[in-house]
């Protein structure tokens, strides 16, 4: 049975909730993404078109599970780097320490005009709205 179109997506109340799970129980949620160009992620790190990403909160900080995005600040090699995933690019959230967790299906980010309305503005938080290139 699938959802009728107006309805949200169960993806980013599931994550919180697993998100929460792992917290509550003294384990490291990681997060996998399918990385795109609507992700705001450090490209050096990025294997196979996909990042595992440490959600925890000893690794972010600032950290935001809306339902249109995942957002934080974190440390790269050092250096704190801002993050950004659109909520369709997760394809899953696990414990670091046992594996368990869920998997999702990846859905295209959807853009103005695809579906007749303007997108809510995926700018993460202290960030300028940027430009980007479409071909």
């Amino acid at each position: 049975m699938s959802l009728p179109a107006d309805l949200p997506s169960t993806k980013p109340y599931l994550l919180r909730a697993f998100w929460e799970w792992c917290s509550d129980n003294g384990f490291t949620p990681h997060m996998t993404v399918a990385v795109d160009d609507y992700c705001r992620i450090p490209q050096e790190f990025v294997k196979k078109g996909e990042i595992v990403l440490n959600i925890g909160m000893e690794a972010t900080k600032n950290l935001q599970m809306k339902n249109e995005a995942v957002s934080f600040q974190a440390r790269f090699s050092g250096a704190v780097r801002d993050i950004y995933v659109p909520m369709p690019r997760v394809i899953a959230i696990y414990a670091r320490e046992n594996g368990v967790g869920m998997g999702f299906p990846v859905e295209a980010v959807k853009t103005a005009g695809e579906d007749g309305k303007t997108p809510p503005d995926d700018t993460p938080p202290g960030r300028p709205p940027y430009l980007r290139r479409v071909k």
